[in-house]
């Protein structure tokens, strides 16, 4: 009884070295911190000045490499976010993408998260972009790229990204390896 669960301990543990052997690949432990870290900077933001109340706030992460994007009222709440988000442990790096003024239309974020899906379609039919590795987030037409990738790789994401029709900019925000 106790060789055969040794066995599969043993199994388990040589399975969690596969996913922090190679600094390419992103762990199960950093996608569990980047949802946390998602979470809990908006939380930290929202409940920081009741004047993010009239604020469009997205904090999107990626190997503890954070994207704010959205609209807030003034050039303080924009610093304002950024150093919360900064203040994190996990948070290694802010992409503060954040203008300043009122929030865009549901009609406008409809059109984002389509643009979303028109490039998420482009980069999974072209053999050229590893689209499992990339997250999209677009806001107000400009459509931010992030992921761990090799240069040639991200090179093709972008022209994937550049060949979608309502496509207004493009924003790199990857950790080239």
């Amino acid at each position: 009884m106790l060789k055969p669960l040794f066995m599969v301990v043993l199994g388990l543990l040589a399975g969690c070295a596969v996913f922090s052997d190679d600094p390419r690949v992103r762990t199960p432990g950093a996608m569990i911190d980047d949802q946390v870290i998602e979470t809990m900077v908006k939380r930290q933001i929202w409940n920081s000045d009741p004047a993010f109340n009239s604020s469009h706030l997205i904090a999107v992460s990626y190997n503890g490499v954070l994207l704010l994007t959205g609209q807030v009222e003034t050039a303080d709440l924009k610093r304002k976010a950024e150093d919360i988000a900064a203040s994190f442990d996990k948070v290694r790096k802010v992409h503060n993408e954040l203008q300043v003024g009122g929030p865009i239309s549901m009609v406008a974020r409809a059109n984002d998260s389509w643009l979303t899906t028109k490039v998420k379609t482009k980069m999974l039919a072209d053999a050229e972009v590893a689209a499992r590795k990339i997250k999209v987030v677009t806001e107000n037409g400009t459509v931010y790229l992030m992921g761990m990738l090799p240069r040639p790789e991200a090179d093709a994401a972008v022209e994937a990204a550049r060949s979608v029709y309502g496509v207004q900019k493009i924003v790199k925000v990857f950790e080239y390896i």
